[in-house]
């Protein structure tokens, strides 16, 4: 059994309700806007400003294949052995860099010692790493 004031609050429920609904859609759009609007006037930035990346942005593949080849050759520094270049997460490239920079580094820190031999894991690191990405980077196959 329905009364008739269940019915008038339904009747009402229904017409009310696409009302309400746009209304707060277009309080939620307006708020929304303005919003917008204060922070775009809050902080105007010059236009001579050099706009720095953001700090998500990918770093490049050269950039990416320096720290690797760096950070391993300073692991490796006092081994006598290369390790395996698939287990360091090297490809072929990058692992032939790793040992020119390994076997320059440990040159040098015979004749210069620690400090020199770091020094020259991050300029060849990186000088491979360039030249390397400059013609092309890896290859087609999965071990290039």
């Amino acid at each position: 059994m329905t009364t008739a004031s269940a019915r008038g609050a339904r009747a009402t429920a229904r017409l009310l309700g696409p009302a309400l609904l746009a209304a707060t859609l277009a309080g939620a759009t307006a708020t929304a806007c303005d919003r917008a609007s204060r922070h775009a006037d809050a902080a105007p930035t010059p236009a001579s400003a050099p706009s720095a990346p953001p700090a998500s942005a990918p770093a490049a593949p050269e950039e990416l294949c320096t720290r690797i080849v760096a950070h391993w050759s300073r692991v490796m520094l006092d081994s006598d052995t290369y390790g395996d270049y698939q287990s360091m997460g090297l490809s072929n490239g990058q692992y032939e860099i790793l040992r020119t920079v390994l076997d320059a580094a440990r040159a040098e820190k015979k004749r210069q010692g620690a400090a020199a031999a770091d020094h020259l894991i991050d300029r060849q690191a990186r000088r491979g790493c360039v030249d390397w990405y400059r013609s092309g980077g890896p290859g087609e196959g999965p071990w290039q």
